[in-house]
């Protein structure tokens, strides 16, 4: 049976969507990895050979349907859609949680040692980070080009000094910005 590598991007910023990527390779891909330690140059270069050798789907979840459906849900959600638009393999999601699919094997670190997930990690960080850079230019505020919505120190200040835009993620509390009870 043939497998089916399945990594997320966007899983924990403040801001931007969600992204869920399964790959079946259809021929060998050189220099795969955990899109994470790969750099961007590579990542982008490695994006359109995936494409061109791979089936594959990519899910979205946009910041509303994460606050109210909770990251979670979302997960879940885009985990039974690439089941559905792939149709039969073996399904391996890089993690240790299936979100309550059933179908679906895990393994921690999966990304960095199964080509698949590698693949997937890298459809969906590329395509995350395409879109993020996309939108910062209607938020310049938020610098959102140079950390994709992930909530460095530059980016919860800007939240600090413009509070949030129509692409952040309400639900998500941060401490930093919480109010001291001391």
């Amino acid at each position: 049976m043939l497998l089916c590598g399945i990594d997320e991007a966007g899983r924990g910023p403040l801001a931007g969507p969600l992204y869920i990527a399964g790959v079946i390779l259809d021929e060998v891909i050189e220099g795969l990895g955990d899109s994470k330690k790969l750099s961007e140059r590579k990542r982008e270069a490695l994006f359109d050979e995936i494409r061109s050798k791979s089936r594959f789907h990519i899910s979205r979840f946009s910041p509303e349907q994460i606050d109210t459906l909770g990251i979670s849900k979302c997960l879940s959600a885009g985990l039974r859609e690439i089941m559905e638009a792939l149709g039969e393999a073996d399904y391996l999601y890089d993690g240790n949680s299936k979100f309550g699919v059933s179908g679906i094997r895990t393994m921690i670190k999966a990304d960095a040692t199964i080509p698949e997930v590698s693949a997937a990690s890298i459809l969906a960080k590329v395509t995350r980070d395409r879109e993020m850079v996309e939108l910062a230019p209607l938020y310049p505020q938020y610098g959102f080009e140079g950390h994709k919505g992930y909530g460095c120190a530059s980016h919860i200040e800007a939240i600090r000094q413009y509070g949030y835009c129509e692409i952040h993620r309400k639900s998500f509390k941060l401490k930093a910005l919480q109010p001291s009870l001391f």
